[in-house]
């Protein structure tokens, strides 16, 4: 269900509205998370929500069994894990879903969000179905950059990758979003062999018209047992040869943090970027990890290890140092890389992409 109006001053899990318990310890100057591999991890990912309105066959079942209310993060321990990280010196911090801007009163929680000492920016990934009412809101809360998923520019296609998207809405959400004066605006792409792959060219051109960036995403070896990725994978230097046909590209060395590599067009503000996990494998310099809509820390999207946060938050409600300490723990677990590239036929994650947050 679609949230609350955005104005709302109080957590609908905590309908007083009341102040979060913390330990009140302060950040000590060395706290930081760093693995074993010497990799400082300085951007989280952090899922509100593993539901959504839209069921891309790339990132969820048609019939979804979504969590019960119970096991899913409240929004109060949403800001509790956050402040945590940023305690350990995260200054990154994308909210993700699922689709975020379906979990109610969420602009509660990003307005608390964008005030934790040492967070230098607060980011979203959304499927823009929601952004024409949420935009300014989400503006005004703090948000500085939005990436939002776009795969196809045709509406019976686009209703045939989501199942039940509208591409009139997206469209209204993008240039809500425009309107709103973010920063920046990114425009995600998975690349679909025999889906997509057509209109490699004309998602740029779009991205150009709209003065936003564009991204294009190998496709990430996630779903059910047997389900294969092999006949519809594109990589990521098969479609940098499509868009040279048709544009001059020219290798930039800018970042926004994440692991996109991105090209210029001479004359234009779009950046075009590129993320390869199978292809051009980005580990060496991972900063990042994940926490599912359940309290679940991945430090590696491409690994099943996990540490259960959820647990801990609800044992120790008034105390976050057990929790920051098994942040800390958990850094242990971050391969030094992953294995996607040879996954293709079978996938190595069972779970779904939405399970595991954007």
């Amino acid at each position: 269900m679609p949230n609350d109006a955005p104005g709302a001053h109080h957590s609908p899990d905590s309908p007083s509205g009341s102040a979060l318990p913390t330990s009140g310890a302060a950040r000590p100057a060395d706290a930081v998370l760093i693995d074993k591999y010497g990799r400082q991890v300085t951007y989280l990912r952090l899922s509100i929500t593993d539901r959504c309105d839209f069921r891309c066959r790339y990132c969820m079942a048609e019939e979804m069994e979504f969590l019960p209310r119970a096991q899913v993060l409240t929004l109060e321990e949403c800001l509790r894990l956050a402040s945590a990280f940023v305690e350990l010196g995260v200054s990154k911090l994308r909210i993700t879903g699922g689709e975020p801007l379906v979990r109610r009163n969420a602009i509660w929680l990003l307005e608390r969000l964008t005030h934790l000492p040492g967070l230098r920016e607060l980011v979203m990934t959304t499927n823009g179905s929601q952004l024409a009412r949420f935009a300014p809101a989400l503006r005004a809360a703090g948000v500085r950059r939005i990436n939002i998923s776009l795969d196809t520019l045709r509406a019976e296609r686009f209703r045939r990758i989501t199942r039940v998207g509208d591409l009139s809405r997206v469209l209204a959400g993008i240039a809500a979003a425009r309107t709103a004066g973010f920063e920046r605006l990114k425009i995600n792409t998975v690349l679909l062999r025999g889906v997509n792959d057509d209109e490699i060219c004309d998602l740029v051109r779009f991205a150009i018209a709209q003065e936003v960036d564009i991204a294009f995403i190998e496709q990430m070896p996630f779903g059910e047992l047997g389900q294969s990725r092999r006949a519809s994978f594109l990589s990521s230097d098969e479609a940098l040869a499509l868009l040279r046909a048709d544009f001059v590209l020219v290798p930039s060395a800018e970042s926004t943090g994440g692991p996109a590599r991105y090209w210029r067009i001479p004359g234009q503000a779009t950046r075009v970027g590129f993320i390869a996990p199978h292809s051009h494998n980005f580990c060496a310099a991972c900063n990042r990890v994940r926490v599912s809509a359940r309290g679940e820390l991945f430090p590696c999207l491409g690994s099943n290890d996990a540490v259960h946060l959820l647990p801990l938050l609800r044992a120790h409600p008034a105390d976050d140092a057990p929790v920051r300490a098994a942040i800390a723990q958990g850094m242990g677990f971050k391969p030094k890389g992953h294995e996607f590239g040879h996954r293709l036929d079978a996938p190595h994650l069972v779970r779904f992409m939405s399970m595991t947050g954007g």
